[in-house]
């Protein structure tokens, strides 16, 4: 499917899995996610959980843009995000993907080889299908365990991704409001205004946190 092409709400849906999971609210059906600059960027991050998933690995000591970002570039180098075929790619090809200038993420050969043993995790352990860790998690605590598991995801990224689930997409199991964080996340991030005002709490909360512990 063409990086810019919207699908239809109807094969959105079953492309994320949300019919299937318990406890549903009201489902919801974004044509993109706010989460960079780029509105083709943007789009991948709706039409493809794999997207989702690998950005969120992606998103640790760079800009929240640049995270999310990587799918798209990663998807224009390899022609897919297909996870056994990032898995079975080999490592020096794949790092060469991430280090091609712009490079991908500022440590681009850490994080080619973390994005290929996450894919291969989804590959393995979800018969290559990102939906599943979701569709088939029995409650929200179970969605988190799932998500702890995957390599790069610990517990913020695990509490954001159930936040993203939730707002932007309404996959919402029993407990899920539990463990989404009572501060603002990337599931409140719905207008690039929006994602202007996360960018800035989330900087003056670190400059809090620099400023604690401080002597």
């Amino acid at each position: 499917m063409p990086l810019g092409h919207t699908p239809s709400p109807a094969v959105h849906m079953l492309r994320l899995g949300r019919n299937t999971i318990p406890s549903m609210a009201e489902e919801t059906n974004p044509d993109r996610l706010y989460f960079t600059d780029d509105d083709e960027a943007n789009r991948l991050l709706a039409m493809e959980p794999m997207a989702l998933l690998i950005g969120m690995v992606l998103d640790q000591q760079v800009s929240v843009q640049k995270a999310f970002s990587g799918p798209y570039e990663l998807k224009k180098r390899l022609g897919t995000l297909d996870a056994a075929t990032i898995a079975g790619t080999d490592p020096a090809k794949l790092e060469a993907a991430f280090r091609e200038r712009p490079a991908i993420h500022r440590f681009p050969g850490n994080m080619a080889r973390r994005v290929q043993e996450f894919a291969a995790a989804i590959a393995t352990n979800y018969g290559n299908d990102p939906r599943r860790v979701w569709t088939e998690a029995k409650d929200a605590k179970d969605l988190e365990q799932r998500l702890l598991t995957l390599p790069g995801i610990g517990a913020m990224k695990a509490a954001n991704l159930v936040s993203i689930l939730a707002r932007q997409f309404g996959v919402r199991p029993d407990g899920w409001e539990a463990l989404a964080p009572k501060f603002p996340t990337l599931g409140d991030v719905d207008s690039p205004e929006a994602l202007a005002t996360y960018r800035a709490g989330k900087a003056a909360y670190k400059a809090e946190l620099r400023e604690k512990s401080t002597p």
